[in-house]
């Protein structure tokens, strides 16, 4: 067992895919699914301004039961921006802070993912997946960091 303190860096998911804020909900849906990802980080400026998630665009998705042509359904989408259904200022830690004040802040706060943010500067994203692959390494008797320092 190592007495190595994992940093967040030595996790985190890098380069980040992102959208503008101002972009339509459908380019987010097609990014979250063609990049098979589960958030996006929403830029302004260059600055993060919020996070959306996939369980955001279920939310914002009005029910197949309730009564709307296919033509409605889908402009809600094209006619949406992202700024109107993400979580504005979301929590984020930089890339030198330990692992663990990550999990914990995740558990905690019980969300899935958490920006890295270092000075004012969007660098990465800490996911639950980019964790449990930590794990992984570790019970295979590896080091948790995605590459061998």
């Amino acid at each position: 067992m190592s007495d190595r303190e994992y940093r967040i860096r030595d996790v985190m998911s890098a380069p980040v895919v992102t959208i503008q804020s101002t972009a339509a909900l459908v380019d987010a849906a097609v990014l979250l699914r063609g990049n098979l990802i589960r958030h996006l980080p929403v830029l302004a400026g260059g600055k993060l301004v919020g996070l959306l998630s996939d369980r955001d665009i279920q939310c914002f998705t009005p029910s197949r039961l309730i009564p709307i042509n296919e033509e409605t359904y889908n402009s809600l989408f094209a006619d949406t921006a992202v700024e109107r259904v993400m979580t504005r200022a979301p929590q984020t830690v930089s890339s030198g802070e330990p692992l663990l004040a990550a999990t914990t802040l995740m558990q905690q706060a019980r969300c899935g993912c958490l920006p890295v943010v270092d000075d004012g500067e969007l660098v990465g994203i800490i996911t639950r997946g980019d964790l449990l692959d930590a794990l992984q390494r570790l019970l295979q008797g590896k080091s948790a960091a995605r590459t061998e320092l």
